[in-house]
């Protein structure tokens, strides 16, 4: 098996080109698209591949299956957290033979906050066409998009506070919601439908599911008649007046609380995620929560 496919040889990230409009997707529908490091890896080179592409002019995101992600992958056959990665985010030794914090913020620095950041900054427009879960890990794809469109099956959550940890490691809550609503979202864990998050301003189109793909590529199409250049200079703008209201120094200082909470975890109980695992946060949440 190559790091780049699944058990059956599949591809864990598909590409596809459609004229200007390049679709990568992750491909682990059987674990609903959970995300391990040879996911992140695997979007990162198709990212690559499509940024230079000089045809190509907008990215879409997207997830084979019922799901487009149902986060970080914390228990599938296929999880590699003690694996070594390729660096390419940021500058770091391997977490592999490190132990304590020292594995887990270098891990992480590179495959959850640094790899976000650095797909956030691709000069290409990207939408995240998202249909039943986002979740954790996967709102943090879907976040690193410029905007979303989604499927009206389509939910939010992040219930990480679970775990006692404020929320996931590309912390852009309060940007991309209101403040009051990020709390709300956070305290309570509970998931939020597609409406909600079009009300709350988190996703600009909410369309049924069967014309989800139609729709994305029609607003993708439309984007690809403007010039690249033009493109990628107001992605640009627009990243830094975010940046200017504090959205990186935001997310450095919540990136620190959270492993500050791993740690604490890891102290009281010997388990940095406080004994949860995929299908315990699933269980908890399904008790505590009603989708609103």
């Amino acid at each position: 098996m190559s790091s780049a496919e699944t058990p059956s040889g599949e591809p864990v990230v598909t590409y596809e080109r459609r004229g200007p409009v390049a679709i990568v997707a992750l491909n682990r529908p059987e674990y609903r698209n959970a995300q391990n490091s040879k996911v992140t890896y695997a979007l990162d080179a198709a990212f690559v591949r499509a940024v230079d592409d000089d045809e190509v002019k907008v990215i879409v995101l997207a997830g084979n299956g019922r799901h487009f992600c149902a986060g970080h992958d914390i228990g599938s056959p296929g999880r590699d957290a003690d694996e070594s990665f390729e660096r390419r985010a940021v500058i770091w030794w391997d977490h592999t033979g490190r132990r304590g914090v020292d594995r887990r913020l270098a891990r992480e620095s590179e495959v959850y906050l640094g790899m976000c950041r650095r797909w956030r900054e691709i000069p290409k427009p990207m939408i995240a066409m998202v249909q039943g879960a986002c979740i954790a890990g996967g709102l943090m794809l879907a976040w690193s998009c410029d905007f979303i469109v989604a499927s009206d099956d389509a939910f939010f959550s992040d219930p990480v506070v679970r775990m006692g940890i404020p929320g996931v490691e590309f912390f852009a809550h309060p940007w991309v919601m209101n403040p009051r609503a990020a709390r709300e979202f956070l305290y309570t864990g509970d998931r939020v439908t597609a409406r909600r998050a079009h009300e709350l301003g988190m996703v600009n189109h909410v369309v049924p599911r069967d014309e989800l793909e139609g729709t994305t590529l029609a607003i993708a199409g439309r984007i690809a008649e403007m010039p690249g250049f033009g493109l990628a200079l107001t992605k640009k703008a627009i990243n830094q007046a975010e940046d200017l209201q504090g959205m990186r120094a935001g997310m450095d200082s919540a990136f620190g609380l959270h492993h500050a909470a791993h740690a604490h975890n890891a102290e009281v109980g010997g388990d940095p995620l406080a004994g949860m695992d995929a299908r315990g946060m699933r269980d908890s949440a399904t008790r505590a929560e009603g989708v609103r």
